[in-house]
């Protein structure tokens, strides 16, 4: 029997080809990946909410998903992205949203979450991952392997901290990190995730962004190894939160029998915004 551990293996080793090929085009190509992953992962979110008795507008959630990474890739483009922008784009979102409730819903018990849901399902599952484009193509003069590498920093202390919590979790066992969300979780594992995110920081500095240009002090280094440790763990047991609220193992099976698009990204939704708030807070951005 295959072990959990080798089955992640063998998708990274067809994964990251794939990813990596997508964010060295960049532009469209990568644009046009969030946009099909965020409007899956709406849809796999809104699937999960109809078992809690939401009824989502799956409509206006899809269109929501597509147009966050549009209209950020197009302020991006010419420079205009700014906070204000964001906080505008998220406004304008909302009002839609109640809007199309006002006219295609009744008051009636369950309109609220089904407002709710259809408002959060975009936000999480195509805005956050939408923080990728930033990391792509916010750096001036970065040629396209290292802004490709630079996307792939954050990645691979996630991916590492994933796998590293798995094997010190089932080595060394002990009290549980959060039992009623995820059982098989433990704080060895939580611990042992965080120690592999800040060594792939280290070494990933020292083996691949320094040969391209790139470079972050050892405090820095270890901010974004336990940011990333951290955060990439919190959203794998949001996303697990969310599934047993409803008693749902998988989210869905865009990606076979390793699940759907929420159980492939769930840290990535976390871990894309919070790199790229702490490269902007160190001017790499």
């Amino acid at each position: 029997m295959v072990s959990p551990l080798a089955k992640r293996v063998f998708v990274a080793l067809v994964a990251i080809p794939i990813t990596f090929g997508m964010v060295y085009v960049g532009g469209w190509v990568l644009v046009g990946a969030i946009v099909l992953l965020g409007a899956v992962g709406t849809i796999e979110l809104f699937r999960l909410a109809t078992k809690a008795g939401a009824h989502p507008m799956t409509e206006v959630g899809v269109v929501g998903a597509g147009a966050f990474p549009i209209a950020a890739y197009l302020l991006l483009q010419n420079g205009s992205f700014t906070a204000s922008w964001a906080l505008y784009l998220g406004v304008v979102w909302f009002m839609l949203v109640m809007a199309t409730a006002v006219w295609t819903r009744p008051p009636a018990p369950g309109t609220l979450l089904t407002i709710s849901v259809t408002a959060f399902a975009p936000v999480y599952t195509s805005a956050l991952p939408s923080f990728i484009l930033f990391l792509r193509h916010g750096v001036e003069g970065t040629s396209p392997i290292g802004a490709t590498w630079l996307v792939f920093f954050p990645l691979a202390m996630t991916w590492v901290c994933d796998s590293f919590a798995m094997t010190g979790g089932s080595m060394f066992g002990g009290p549980k990190f959060a039992p009623v969300v995820s059982p098989r979780k433990t704080w060895s594992g939580a611990v042992s995730g965080l120690i592999g995110a800040v060594l792939v920081a280290f070494a990933f500095q020292f083996l691949v962004l320094s040969r391209v240009g790139i470079a972050f002090s050892a405090m820095q280094l270890v901010l974004l190894g336990l940011a990333v440790g951290v955060f990439g763990q919190i959203g794998d047991l949001a996303e697990s939160l969310i599934k047993r609220s409803v008693g749902t193992k998988d989210s869905g099976r865009f990606f076979g029998e390793h699940g759907g698009v929420l159980d492939r990204l769930d840290s990535l939704y976390w871990v894309l915004p919070i790199s790229s708030l702490l490269l902007f807070s160190f001017g790499v951005l």
